[in-house]
């Protein structure tokens, strides 16, 4: 099936289009628990206020997910944007296999199995039910089916969410998963919590941007180093009167027997199961665990174990080689079609969310599909808390956003702007505002640009975050919310080149985030593929 893209006859100019991606800039009602509405945003109010604004759904079955309940994110944003189309995704995908009973029957699953009968299994991973990177009822039916099979010890190593989640909610997660394990052990198994930690503390680095991190959580995990509490409750306990921090930047703990001793450290010929299905947190941890060749830092005596992930978090580096559930397979995205037609496109970010518009764009893809036609810029994030400098690095990727649009070479490009996801995260009201004026002014800037070379601009989000930082219930009492939200996200088209007349706003029902490769298309003077979701445009004529 040839990939070259057909040109348009209702849409037969050609123009440079850039996709501005605000990371976690939702739609919510005005308030002052809303970042976005309440900062200075003439630019983002402006083009609002026109007949190519209108707003798209980025969460639950729009993206691929199981239900309206479930919040988007950047992962399955980005997949959907870049890809055209909608494809069922990590939660979804993990929760029909455990379901159907697929996963149970797969050659990993078996191999884990098999080991763990006279060792141990080890189950790693995000302990909550948000959804987003994990979901404990998956880690609760691991443990029964091992348990089933023969499976005699488990250790469970959590890593407390407070970011998809309610900030101070781990408690509630230990207790629930403490009662699984007292019914387990009660059947004469051998399973206890072992180890743990915050997610922004220990394990669940990204993109490089600190193996140190990583560091911790392996240490923790596998040689069992961390706080000694005697239970993982006590060691919440005690850390929340110690702190106020919230549970995703908790110190790291080892859960100790009577003398002192870890339970639960890791041995040669145990197994490993990494149950989080989100890719982009799990490469790193997965390379520390099967990497022969690993030199990020010293593993210490690395134990011969058996790893395998949920899913395989990376199809082209084939991070873990052993995976419980296959991941989507997403092809034909709008970076194929764009480089089988020979259109030149770029893609902008910091570190933070530099794989966001190149992996999850390209359909979980690491890698150019042509060296000559992409080119992808990584401005490298600083390691401090994204609410001590809210405009991380916008005004760099600003800087060269402009030089590649000035630079006439380029078709298409995408960048996102992560301040709004990465300091709303922080449930810190004041620096997120502040976030939003910054990206403001970037965007405003992006939008002079845009005009001086006839091209089009694209502002648009992948998910909601920054437009609802605190609830408060009937009684006043304020609760911060840092984690993803249910809104929708802006779609507004900017037209440098004067044509904007030319075309209106279609009525496309439930439109969501995979509508957007379509109008991509469109807006360049191209037909897009006929299996991708209908363009959010048409002509006035």
């Amino acid at each position: 099936m040839s990939l070259e893209l057909r040109p348009s006859s209702a849409f037969p100019h050609r123009r440079p289009v850039l996709v501005v991606i605000a990371d976690g800039v939702g739609e919510a009602p005005a308030g002052p628990m809303n970042a976005v509405t309440e900062a200075a945003t003439p630019t983002m109010d402006r083009l609002a206020d026109t007949r190519l604004y209108r707003t798209l759904k980025a969460h639950g079955p729009a993206v691929g997910l199981p239900s309206d309940d479930d919040m988007g994110n950047s992962e399955v944003g980005h997949n959907a944007l870049g890809a055209g189309r909608v494809f069922a995704q990590g939660a979804k995908l993990v929760g029909h296999a455990i379901a159907s009973g697929e996963i149970f029957v797969s050659d990993v699953w078996r191999a884990v199995v098999e080991r763990s009968r006279s060792a141990t299994l080890h189950l790693l991973g995000l302990h909550s039910d948000g959804n987003v990177h994990s979901h404990n009822e998956h880690l609760y039916a691991l443990m029964r089916r091992a348990v089933a099979d023969g499976v005699q010890r488990i250790r469970v190593h959590i890593l407390h969410d407070g970011r998809d989640v309610d900030p101070r909610s781990a408690l509630t997660y230990i207790d629930a998963t403490e009662a699984v394990i007292e019914t387990l052990n009660s059947s004469g198994a051998d399973v206890s919590i072992a180890s743990g930690g915050g997610r922004m503390t220990i394990t669940m680095d990204r993109y490089g941007a600190d193996w140190a991190m990583v560091e911790r959580g392996y240490w923790c995990h596998t040689h069992g180093e961390g706080r000694p509490f005697t239970s993982a409750r006590a060691a919440v306990e005690t850390m929340y009167a110690e702190t106020d921090d919230g549970d995703q930047y908790l110190d790291r703990f080892v859960v100790v027997d009577s003398e002192g001793d870890p339970v639960g450290t890791m041995r040669d010929g145990d197994a490993v199961v990494l149950f989080n299905f989100r890719g982009d947190r799990a490469i790193e941890i997965s390379q520390a665990y099967e990497d022969a060749g690993f030199d990020h830092f010293d593993r210490g005596t690395h134990p011969n174990v058996l790893y395998a992930g949920m899913l395989q978090y990376d199809g082209d580096l084939l991070v873990p080689t052993n995976h419980l559930v296959a991941p989507p397979s997403i092809d034909r995205t709008l970076g194929e079609y764009l480089c089988a037609t020979g259109l030149p496109s770029f893609a902008v970010s910091e570190t933070q969310k530099f794989g966001h518009v190149t992996y999850f764009w390209n359909g979980n893809r690491s890698g150019y599909f042509d060296e000559t036609l992409e080119t992808y810029v990584e401005i490298p994030s600083d390691r401090v808390e994204p609410n001590t400098a809210p405009a991380m690095k916008l005004r760099e990727i600003t800087e060269e956003t402009i030089a590649l649009l000035r630079s006439g070479r380029y078709a298409m490009g995408r960048i996102n702007f992560p301040n709004g996801d990465m300091v709303g995260h922080t449930g810190d009201l004041k620096a997120t505002v502040d976030a939003m004026q910054v990206l403001d002014d970037c965007l405003e800037q992006l939008v002079q640009v845009i005009d001086e070379i006839g091209g089009v601009l694209i502002f648009t989000a992948d998910h909601g975050n920054a437009d609802v930082m605190y609830t408060e219930n009937a009684d006043g009492e304020v609760t911060p919310k840092t984690s993803h939200t249910l809104s929708p996200v802006p779609f507004v088209i900017h037209d440098g080149a004067g044509d904007e007349l030319a075309y209106r706003l279609a009525d496309v029902a439930d439109a969501g985030l995979a509508n957007v490769a379509a109008t991509v298309l469109n807006l360049m003077g191209y037909e897009p593929p006929a299996e991708y979701e209908p363009s959010l445009i048409e002509p006035t004529n």
